[in-house]
């Protein structure tokens, strides 16, 4: 068996004041017909990225609704990890050529991790991103399956996309998280567009008092009383933090006392390429003693990761997801539920979050990410109301109960 993430149960009651009476009741009515459903989850790490994080939300919810869900991890490996970043990265539009032991080193996980599932049963398996794709490979059996893509594969590199569309090509349903993300050579009735969604009830998401949030702060050598930019991410070239810094140094030419903080704490065992992007940015920011740049969760001593992350959104004046590739961007929704004015990068899934202009901004460059921070801060009206609208948005289209809802309306299809 493949290790298990072991996760509560969590009553759907309560999301019942957050979420509208419509969506609570088609969940309830759509969970009736699912009781005891056993539905088996699998993805390539337990914490770190936007996967676990949803995961370690929507299984609870799942559970709560009488469905048999659980949450498993393939096994690790730093060179297989290594690999699927690469692919990860080709994916999203990298220029890669895919080696003939790449494909050997793949293919072997893979196969190890199927004879691991063979005393596995379920109804319904949903695997998640490329790392675990091609079990299905080894699993002919593995019926009715899902395959759920959560990254920006919307201009991916030829020679990656033609590795792993065999293997798609093998599943029942195809989940991507943008219309656009979907290539034209699959089928259209394998199709479902899933926006991710976040649990507002966590320690990351939770309200915090601004008060309490400025504190944490000082605490890592932040000045609360000058105003603050934060990005909240990993440390990968598609979050483009090298872009974040050339934005914060323009826009700091008008507003001097600006500080910059880059938090990509390193809690993902699948991704080695950040402690490279991580030097790098160090290199860059060295010598500027307003920008602060977290990466080991050590540091926090015993400061909760989440409560940390809060703090920042929470705190910062203005909060960047500059991307130039993005699956969707759920630290976007997170500072847009805590009523933060966000510049995102334009692409991906944030362009479904964002309409620039009213709940938030989209930028194509730093010139432009620089041009929205100093507007911002000097025009605190304007960021209060683009904060309310963010939040409402997040409201209405982006909490866990959504997320849910789509996906028992897919399980009742397929069983």
């Amino acid at each position: 068996m493949l290790p298990i993430v072991e996760t509560p149960t969590l009553s759907l009651r309560k999301y019942k004041r957050v979420i509208s009476d419509e969506l609570f009741r088609e969940v309830k009515s759509l969970a009736k017909g699912l009781k005891r459903l056993k539905v088996v989850m699998i993805n390539s790490t337990p914490q770190g990225g936007g996967v676990a994080e949803i995961l370690a939300n929507l299984i609870p919810l799942m559970k709560g609704m009488g469905i048999n869900a659980n949450w498993y991890v393939i096994p690790p490996g730093k060179k297989f990890f290594g690999l699927t970043k690469e692919i990860h990265n080709a994916l999203q539009g990298k220029e890669y050529s895919l080696s003939f032991q790449s494909r050997r080193l793949y293919h072997y996980h893979m196969e190890r991790a199927a004879k691991l599932m063979l005393d596995m049963e379920a109804d319904i398996w949903v695997i998640h991103d490329p790392q675990p794709l091609g079990i299905i490979h080894y699993l002919p059996d593995f019926h009715p399956s899902i395959s759920h893509i959560h990254i920006d594969t919307s201009r991916p590199n030829r020679e990656a996309w033609s590795f792993i569309e065999p293997f798609l090509l093998m599943y029942d349903r195809i989940i991507f998280s943008v219309k656009d993300f979907a290539s034209k050579d699959l089928p259209r009735k394998k199709i479902e567009i899933f926006p991710p969604a976040i649990n507002p009830f966590t320690n990351k998401n939770k309200p915090l008092s601004l008060k309490m949030a400025k504190s944490i702060l000082r605490s890592f050598r932040i000045n609360p009383k000058k105003p603050l930019v934060s990005q909240i991410s990993r440390f990968d070239p598609w979050k483009d933090p090298l872009g974040v810094i050339t934005a914060y140094k323009l826009a700091k030419k008008k507003i001097p006392n600006l500080q910059l903080a880059l938090v990509g704490l390193f809690l993902a065992l699948d991704d080695p390429e950040a402690l490279k992007v991580f030097k790098e940015t160090q290199r860059v920011a060295k010598g500027d003693p307003d920008i602060f740049l977290f990466s080991n969760p050590q540091e926090l001593a015993s400061l909760k990761v989440d409560t940390f992350v809060n703090a920042f959104q929470t705190g910062s004046d203005v909060v960047l997801q500059k991307s130039i590739r993005e699956g969707f961007g759920l630290t976007v929704t997170e500072a847009m539920w805590k009523r933060k004015p966000v510049i995102g990068g334009r692409v991906g899934g944030i362009k479904i979050q964002i309409k620039n202009g009213q709940n938030g901004f989209l930028v194509s460059s730093p010139e432009g990410a620089a041009e929205r921070i100093v507007q911002l801060i000097r025009d605190s009206r304007l960021s209060q109301d683009i904060g309310s609208a963010a939040h409402q948005t997040v409201k209405e289209k982006f909490l866990m109960p959504r997320l849910l809802r789509d996906y028992l309306r897919l399980f009742k299809e397929l069983i």
